[in-house]
């Protein structure tokens, strides 16, 4: 009887366990059996990542036949900031990361050329710098910083809210305290106009901006809109400085463990959905501008050459690090 009452303690312990442990996992025990991958990001399901992510994990799951199977984690549901769920891709924890680049100048400091203010004109030079030689380049180069890139994305031209006063021109943002990315180039870039810029995890803006720790943030209209920012934030500067691109990654740990056929689907469909992924947020754009200014935000249009100019005083730098004949190579792509 002791045995007995023993092996069913056992047994309940080891279900608290496997329910506790946080999400699906991997189930690699034969030949045939599922595979389930956690795929993360930091923002709502209504925002472009999740729902090509939507669409992505639909590819992955008919084109190898249920074998591989995707679940989301939004919202920051698996970490606080987007760097905080690069690190986990690295350790192999986290399968999947779908969002902005901007944290990889911290992994790997070639991607960060894509960050340089006013470097692209518009969504088609975007798409003929990304899709071509130049954006490939770029994603191979984060293998040898634990990432398997598989294609660009878009989070979008990054735009200026804050709580404070109107801003039209580089002055007005004179003094005010603005979350940035944990990215040096964005950092550089408004401490070249006179803001306060202040490095912050994405979990953490909402109720930082809420409780008026920090003023204001940039990010494109599809995360000011999703995140409801107009709750905390009154004024929306279209100030189009940085364009933002999102990656899809996979742990280089996971894609060595993938099969050269699932490897290819993998590849395949992350390309396959990226224009599709595009399209929705720039198809979006102006109608959630437009029920931005319902819910109550000042929308303000600007100079863009004066912007441009005054934040080229930090262009030195940026050849310095990226070296010039590279900056000109995506400025030249037509």
């Amino acid at each position: 009887m002791k045995r007995i009452k023993l092996s069913s303690v056992l047994y309940v312990f080891t279900i608290i366990c496997a329910l506790s442990c946080g999400g699906p996992q991997e189930k690699p025990t034969k030949e045939g059996s599922k595979w389930i991958m956690k795929l993360a990001t930091m923002t709502p399901m209504s925002h472009t990542y999740n729902q090509g992510a939507l669409k992505f994990a639909e590819l992955i799951r008919e084109r190898t036949g249920g074998r591989i199977e995707i679940v989301l984690y939004p919202d920051g549901q698996l970490g606080k900031g987007e760097r905080e769920i690069l690190e986990t891709v690295q350790q192999g924890t986290i399968d999947i990361y779908v969002g902005s680049t901007g944290p990889l100048g911290g992994f790997n400091s070639s991607i960060g050329i894509l960050d340089i203010p006013f470097l692209f004109l518009d969504h088609t030079h975007v798409d003929k710098v990304l899709d071509g030689p130049i954006g490939r380049q770029l994603l191979d180069s984060l293998e040898k910083s634990g990432f398997k890139a598989l294609a660009f994305w878009e989070n979008g031209f990054r735009h200026l809210t804050n709580s404070k006063r109107p801003v039209k021109t580089p002055a007005d943002v004179r003094g005010l305290k603005i979350r940035t990315m944990e990215n040096k180039i964005h950092l550089t870039a408004w401490k070249a106009i006179g803001a306060n810029p202040v490095p912050m995890p994405w979990g953490e803006v909402y109720t930082a901006l809420h409780q008026k720790t920090i003023d204001g943030q940039e990010n494109p209209i599809a995360v000011i809109h999703s995140s409801r920012l107009n709750e905390v934030q009154k004024y929306l500067t279209l100030t189009q400085h940085v364009y933002s691109p999102a990656v899809v990654i996979v742990s280089a740990k996971k894609w060595q463990a993938m099969k050269p056929e699932d490897q290819d689907i993998f590849l395949k469909a992350a390309l396959e959905v990226a224009p599709y992924q595009r399209k929705l947020g720039r198809d979006n754009e102006a109608k959630q501008i437009e029920e931005l200014k319902q819910k109550g935000m000042h929308v303000i249009e600007i100079d863009k050459t004066l912007w441009r100019n005054a934040m080229s005083s930090a262009l030195a730098e940026y050849e310095k690090q990226f070296g010039k004949e590279n900056i000109q190579a995506i400025v030249n792509t037509r």
